[in-house]
């Protein structure tokens, strides 16, 4: 199941951001946003900007956005270290 969101061709065309890059933009600053608000965990949110869970920290710190660490993220990053 997914969701699709009508964006009005007005504000499409307002955007200062070239026409390729839309998309992966939008889904970008909607998962830095939902995360910043408590609203997605980390991977969940990496997931939705299509980018690694490293890429999307380090986006999050080139934002000043602070990290949500607790005991899930603990276990799961320790998991994910004995994976490897």
């Amino acid at each position: 199941m997914g969701l699709s969101l009508n964006i009005p061709d007005s504000v499409l065309q307002g955007l200062r951001i070239p026409e390729g890059e839309v998309a992966h933009r939008l889904l970008t600053e909607l998962a830095i946003a939902l995360y910043a608000q408590g609203a997605l965990s980390l991977g969940k949110a990496a997931e939705l900007a299509e980018m690694s869970r490293m890429i999307f920290g380090e986006t999050l710190g080139q934002r000043g956005i602070a990290r949500h660490y607790g005991d899930a993220d603990l276990s799961q990053d320790v998991s994910y270290a004995g994976s490897e």
